[in-house]
């Protein structure tokens, strides 16, 4: 049997990890400024995620939700004082994709409406409803043009507002910051204003933190740059720093309803374990500070590069576009500089390092990165 050969693939093969590091088969180091796409989130092989993943598979790995595990109640707790939203509720999954998946379906039970807004140039997953969210055609098979869902270009507020005052529009969802879209940020304003639009008009506001939460903008959900409040909060990526886990943190209007939503795997106790330990470890070591700090000084440093044309983004989660394609700027970092980053389009890096990295780090990448231009 063949793996289903979906994924082009550079032809590295890491084989360890440690912080900001990751070394190949043949022991090749590299500078790690992409994180698997924004997972890596404090830092790879940390030894307290480590110790706590392995002392917990030492007593018990998994079982299902058809009993008490406690785990749940601790890494809710915990997740609630780090983020700012100790009154909400919390919901585990699996991945980002079903976390989306997930809160269309109960903003659409809370107010039996059926149609969602979106934004052009959004990611939001590859599952049913999730990926008819996604401005991407060639996502969607024909089994999912199935759904009435209306794209709006990000921070016009007009053309969204004269939508949902027709009162039929059950959810708007909407990414913190768009990452495969670009590092496209939402204004402050056009985020206050959709929160004013969808509570005037009965329709439930999901923010995508998937990418952009968990610290990664420098604030612990990058919409608290625009100091809303959204109805549901979808979450993965950095929460399990590599274990599979996903979430959505649910405001105190909705009711639950035993059997109206379900999973096998979501929230077992591998996965409490992990989200557990992550959030220690961005509480003990001033994570979401440090990828403020780090991230405001690369953005600076790299905003005097010519010939970058825009550098986007909050914290650690940086956008560098320039004139021209990259392509051949981004194997040069990869195959003779040894870093590796994400792009986004064809013009555009994205810098996703880990929570963790340190000053000296990025001054590192800067130097290597100044290398492929020159």
């Amino acid at each position: 049997m063949n793996f289903f050969d979906v994924y082009p693939r550079w032809q590295i093969e890491p084989v360890r990890a440690q912080g900001c590091k990751i070394y190949d088969k043949n022991g090749v180091e590299y500078l790690d400024f992409y994180g698997g796409h924004a997972v890596i989130s404090i830092g790879h092989s940390h030894p307290y995620y480590v110790d706590a993943l392995t002392s917990q598979l030492k007593r018990i790995g998994f079982y299902s939700n058809a009993v008490l595990n406690s785990l749940q109640n601790e890494y809710a707790e915990k997740l609630g004082a780090l983020s700012g939203y100790p009154d909400y509720s919390l919901f585990m999954v699996n991945s980002g994709a079903e976390a989306n998946e997930n809160a269309l379906k109960l903003a659409s039970f809370h107010n039996s409406r059926k149609k969602v807004i979106a934004f052009r140039n959004t990611f939001h997953g590859r599952t049913a409803a999730a990926v008819q969210t996604t401005d991407n055609e060639k996502y969607k098979a024909p089994i999912n043009e199935n759904m009435d869902v209306v794209f709006f270009p990000l921070n016009d507020i007009e053309p969204v507002r004269k939508t949902l005052l027709r009162g039929d529009v059950s959810s708007v969802i909407i990414e913190g910051i768009q990452g495969v879209g670009g590092i496209r940020v939402p204004e402050p304003s056009f985020l206050q204003e959709l929160s004013r639009c969808c509570e005037e008009t009965g329709t439930v506001l999901i923010l995508d933190e998937i990418q952009s939460g968990y610290g990664r903008s420098g604030r612990f959900f990058a919409h608290q740059y625009a100091a809303i409040r959204p109805d549901i909060i979808t979450i993965a990526k950095g929460m399990g720093n590599g274990f599979p886990v996903s979430g959505m943190l649910v405001a105190p209007k909705f009711q639950a309803v035993h059997g109206q939503l379900g999973t096998t795997f979501g929230g077992n106790h591998l996965a409490c374990a992990a989200a557990i330990a992550v959030a220690d470890v961005i509480k003990a070591e001033n994570l979401v500070e440090n990828a403020a700090k780090v991230g405001a000084f690369l953005m600076k440093e790299l905003k005097k590069l010519q010939p970058v044309k825009e550098v986007r983004g909050h914290g650690l989660m940086i956008g560098v576009e320039f004139a021209e394609p990259i392509k051949s700027m981004r194997d040069k970092l990869l195959f003779e500089e040894k870093v590796f980053t994400g792009a986004t389009g064809t013009h555009v890096f994205r810098l996703l390092p880990p929570l963790s990295v340190t000053m000296a780090e990025a001054e590192e990448f800067l130097k290597r990165f100044r290398k492929i231009k020159d």
